[in-house]
């Protein structure tokens, strides 16, 4: 067993450092090596210190501590699972959509998630946009009218400083057809002391709004500093959305489920998506049936309030986008207009109309 956890003064890069405070066994060090050889490895104090290292499988650890199993990889994994390079017309832009853009400024996060999709992709050492590649991204922005939201994502685009990332918003902020900017991001929760005056600041744009979709598993995440945080962006009106990944043996059951996203709408974050894993390499061990995911989110639509409730979604191998994994309440009765509509709790209802 790791001896006694000792909170952190900076951001665990190594399965070493992971070892000397307590998050993982030092016997399990030279497999973990393999690991992070392979996929980065981050673990920020604020996350180390919501770890419990006397349970395997607690909640924070397994999104953030390397596993001997993510070593395996299975035969329909890919190594660009939603297909991001396709739709790639010059370095740092994604425009899988007609009226929006992935712009990816920077491909380096805080933390690294163990069942991360752009796990090949990002890490330290990898490349973010310089002035130039910037700039023909901001171009190629402009010269697309279609384009109606920019979402800043990445790695982790708040990871920017405030002076960053106030000169990009205010950038976006010039462009007369652009109506949003959205930012996907984990620091709020895994880094919350970046959330500043200075980056709320930076974050409000003079004539677009931004929205900020934070990612979020598990209700364990959420602690007073990362409550802290949220309530500095909300206050200061940036809208924020969730979007969280249904994960096997971590919060793939009602219960979990339920608080998470009940603490989420409690902070004023109101869920948005719950992704089915990306086939990304090494990460079977995460991934739960569709099958399953639609009986969980069945036994939520009966129970839990509509406003907890997001949209079960796959991103379909490929680059050919987003499409919601719903459970089909109705079932045509002949060609006249009856129907069967199903309620939540499964009984069956007569409908004409």
């Amino acid at each position: 067993m790791p001896r006694d956890k000792q909170t952190p003064q900076k951001t665990l890069r190594h399965p070493a450092d992971l070892a000397d405070h307590g998050l993982v066994a030092p016997t399990d060090v030279a497999a973990l090596e393999r690991v992070a050889a392979q996929f980065a490895v981050a673990v920020t104090p604020a996350m180390a210190d919501r770890i419990d290292p006397t349970d395997p499988d607690d909640p924070v650890g397994r999104q953030f501590l390397p596993d001997a199993r993510e070593l395996l990889v299975t035969a329909e994994e890919l190594a660009d699972p939603i297909g991001d390079e396709p739709f790639t017309p010059v370095k740092g832009i994604t425009h899988r959509y007609h009226d929006r853009v992935l712009l990816k400024p920077v491909h380096a996060c805080p933390v690294y998630c163990r069942f991360c999709f752009r796990r090949e992709m990002v890490g330290p050492g990898s490349d973010a946009l310089d002035a130039g590649e910037l700039e023909a991204a901001i171009a190629y922005i402009q010269d697309n009218p279609q384009i109606w939201e920019v979402i800043l994502t990445g790695g982790d685009p708040m990871i920017l400083s405030p002076r960053r990332m106030g000169d990009l918003i205010a950038r976006l902020n010039d462009i007369p057809h652009l109506g949003l900017v959205r930012i996907h991001s984990r620091v709020p929760v895994v880094d919350p002391d970046r959330i500043n005056a200075e980056m709320v600041a930076a974050l409000k744009g003079a004539r677009i709004p931004t929205w900020v979709m934070l990612h979020a598993n598990h209700w364990r995440e959420l602690g007073p500093d990362q409550l802290a945080a949220i309530g500095r962006l909300v206050d200061a009106g940036i809208p924020m959305l969730s979007q969280s990944v249904l994960l096997r043996g971590l919060n793939d059951d009602v219960d979990t489920l339920t608080r998470t996203f009940r603490a989420l709408i409690s902070a004023r974050v109101k869920p948005h998506y719950l992704h089915h894993g990306d086939l990304a390499k090494g990460t079977s061990h995460f991934r739960t049936s569709v099958a399953e995911g639609r009986e969980l989110m069945r036994q939520l639509r009966g129970d839990v309030s509509g406003l907890c409730q997001p949209t079960y979604v796959l991103d379909i191998p490929g680059g050919h986008g987003k499409v919601p994994l719903t459970q089909d309440y109705l079932t045509p009765q002949g060609d006249d207009g009856e129907w069967l509509v199903e309620d939540p709790r499964g009984n069956q209802h007569p409908y004409r109309g």
